[in-house]
């Protein structure tokens, strides 16, 4: 029986009831084999009764939740079939005429009914934890690529802290529309910061742009009561220490062992900030069902007198992962 009192316990760097799961997002194969039928599509109430039937199958306390659909950042429509793509693809702001034009999204114009009635199709215990359409850097990317991003905190800074703004406010009011319905138990902050050796962009420049807008998103949830969790892929050791000091998140997920395996992420973080996921994708997706199992073992049993952690991947379940290695890691925790 789903209890989120379980992750509630993990984010206030306790000791759960029971080993408990995390995971951002599954794959569409594996929520329609849990869920026993196919993505109703017609409406996002469906939409979310299946997804919540696949999490609560797979031993989940809470089910993780999109915006809705109308919510996003519109950049270049691109079409092509690659699997991989630049970090330039999509922009469409370039300078200070382009911003003007720019159609920025009324989150206040978004129907959020689904989010009210999805209480009565949780099973019982069970909580939503809603994400956003992307994060704050991740969609000034979009908005303007990468590369151009760099020059332009050189060439116009005022111009690149009006984009920030303008993405920083529409998700914040997002985040305060949804974060106090009774469904919801806790809210993710899900913006990619990092390569495998560095942030993508300097500390200072995380100061000034970034940082800002993330503590107000953190201020939203608290101030609802509700935790709020970091998703951010990437090498973040240099600004941990603002991750969980300044901004105050209350947990972070997404770890690679090739950056910094998840167990050296518990032992030097787990008292100040609670350490969700972590088993690497890679070695998920490479090693035997036997190896996957026996490092997620050995990952709760390092976590069992202090807590503060939930087993997942590092990142999260796309398709290439083979199911046999996911229950494998699952059942580590799930049959106990």
């Amino acid at each position: 029986m789903a209890n989120f009192d379980n992750i509630l316990r993990v984010l206030n760097r306790e000791c759960p009831t029971k080993p408990t799961l995390f995971e951002f997002f599954l794959n569409h194969d594996l929520y329609t084999k849990l869920a026993g039928c196919e993505n109703p599509q017609e409406t996002q109430l469906q939409a979310f009764e299946w997804l919540a039937k696949a999490f609560t199958k797979a031993g989940y306390d809470y089910v993780t939740l999109n915006p809705p659909t109308a919510f996003s950042f519109e950049g270049k429509s691109v079409n092509h079939g690659k699997d991989t793509i630049s970090l330039n693809e999509y922009k469409v702001i370039f300078d200070e005429e382009s911003f003007a034009k720019y159609a920025w999204p009324d989150v206040n114009s978004f129907d959020y009914s689904a989010f009210d009635k999805i209480d009565e199709l949780l099973p019982t215990g069970m909580k939503a934890i809603p994400c956003g359409p992307g994060g704050l850097l991740e969609n000034v990317i979009k908005l303007v690529g990468y590369d151009t991003l760099c020059l332009m905190s050189i060439d116009n800074p005022g111009l690149l802290s009006k984009i920030f703004d303008g993405v920083g406010q529409a998700l914040v009011d997002y985040y305060k529309i949804v974060v106090p319905f009774d469904s919801v138990g806790a809210i993710i902050s899900n913006d990619d910061w990092g390569f495998n050796t560095q942030t993508m962009l300097a500390p200072a420049d995380f100061e000034k742009y970034i940082f800002p807008w993330h503590k107000k998103i953190v201020e939203v949830g608290h101030k609802a009561g509700k935790p709020v969790i970091l998703h951010s892929c990437g090498n973040l050791e240099k600004i941990m220490d603002v991750i969980i000091d300044d901004l105050g998140y209350d947990g972070k997920h997404s770890y690679e062992d090739k950056i910094m395996p998840v167990e050296e992420a518990y032992d030097l973080y787990h008292k100040r900030i609670a350490i969700l996921g972590g088993i690497d994708l890679d070695f998920v997706c490479r090693k035997t069902p036997e190896e996957v199992r026996a490092r997620a073992e050995n990952m709760l049993k390092r976590a069992e007198k202090e807590g503060s952690y939930a087993l997942g991947t590092g990142n999260s379940v796309p398709e290439y992962v083979p199911d046999e290695n996911y229950f494998a890691m699952t059942s580590a925790a799930v049959s106990q």
